[in-house]
């Protein structure tokens, strides 16, 4: 990215063993993540060419000469996040505060090849070479899945809650994907596009609330005979979507919030007085990888579906174009 709304496709020198813990992986599938389009619209862009791109799954290629359990010749999954998964937060489950954390992303992601630092505590091989129609539920697993599973976790989802999902993004989408995994008895996404709401059912939402701010609160309310959810999840990261989360929380209740934040200020007395529990943050996407994996392979959830537009790399830019313009839920790039 050159410049807010400027990607550009070009030859770029190939990554390189660096570090002895690293690996070299030749990517089979990328994507656009929601939360490039802050960068794509003007926000958090600091005015030099960015290589672009955190989520990836591929063949690894190389690896560096302290890299153990990752073989060359494996299909591998891993998260934005390079973490080294034994240091005391990677074992309490927090691999993305990582004592050695790297932002995988740094190299770019949306290429054809890419270097993982830490490959041993980063990177989760499959069982075997996957199938070509499995590759976009593994790239899922990347970020938006683990992320969407993370908010469902942080928000306490157990069986039998309400649950309600703030933003209809892939994250959003896969947050009520994994809220009915844990076994939700109600799931309510919030949501005012047709498509989306759609592919909401399909992932387990059982009502769709199209209003927003103190109208959508009101919403949930209603649906839940005025105490609110047990379990909000938060996937958007504006002001509007926080306190609409908070709010529509019941007393004791737990917000999950995974959308990235960005000028959010939270009013101190009413948080006091809410009596909710926060936890968010970037997911630990590492600690759910080798189940959702499992899920995966055995076919018994399919997050693939959030990609609804698929392009070869050399069109990456209409990718961005497309999911700004709200075209597109995701869009997959294929190298």
């Amino acid at each position: 990215m050159y410049a807010p709304g400027d990607v550009r496709v070009e030859q770029r020198p190939d990554p390189e063993i660096i570090e002895p813990t690293d690996t070299i992986i030749r990517l089979s599938a990328t994507c656009v993540c929601g939360s490039d389009l802050w960068l794509w619209r003007g926000i958090d862009f600091d005015d030099q060419p960015t290589p672009m791109g955190h989520e990836y799954v591929g063949v690894v290629e190389e690896v560096g000469d302290e890299v153990h359990t990752i073989k060359p010749g494996q299909f591998v999954i891993g998260s934005f996040f390079a973490s080294d998964n034994t240091c005391p937060i990677c074992r309490n489950g927090y691999q993305s505060r990582c004592a050695h954390v790297e932002y995988v992303g740094a190299g770019g992601a949306q290429a054809e090849y890419l270097r993982v630092p830490l490959a041993d505590g980063t990177l989760v091989a499959t069982s075997e070479m996957p199938s070509d129609d499995l590759v976009p539920d593994l790239l899922a697993a990347s970020d938006v899945l683990g992320t969407g599973w993370f908010g469902a976790v942080a928000a306490d989802v157990q069986p039998g809650n309400i649950v309600a999902v703030v933003g209809d993004g892939a994250v959003g989408l896969l947050a009520i994907l994994a809220a009915k995994q844990l076994g939700a008895e109600r799931i309510v996404a919030m949501s005012r596009h047709e498509p989306r709401q759609q592919l909401a059912r399909q992932f387990g939402a059982t009502d769709i609330v199209t209003e927003r701010g103190d109208e959508g609160v009101a919403r949930i309310k209603d649906l839940t005979d005025g105490y609110g959810a047990h379990s909000v999840i938060e996937a958007v990261g504006t002001q509007e979507s926080m306190m609409q989360a908070i709010r529509a929380t019941r007393p004791g209740g737990h917000v999950g919030y995974v959308g990235v934040c960005h000028e959010v200020q939270l009013p101190g007395q009413e948080l006091f007085y809410a009596e909710v529990h926060l936890l968010g943050g970037p997911a630990p996407v590492r600690r759910f990888l080798p189940e959702l994996i499992r899920l995966i392979e055995s076919r018994e959830i399919s997050p693939g579906k959030v990609f609804d537009l698929t392009l070869p790399l050399d069109e990456t830019a209409e990718g961005y174009r497309a999911m700004d313009e709200r075209r597109a839920i995701k869009a997959l790039l294929r190298p």
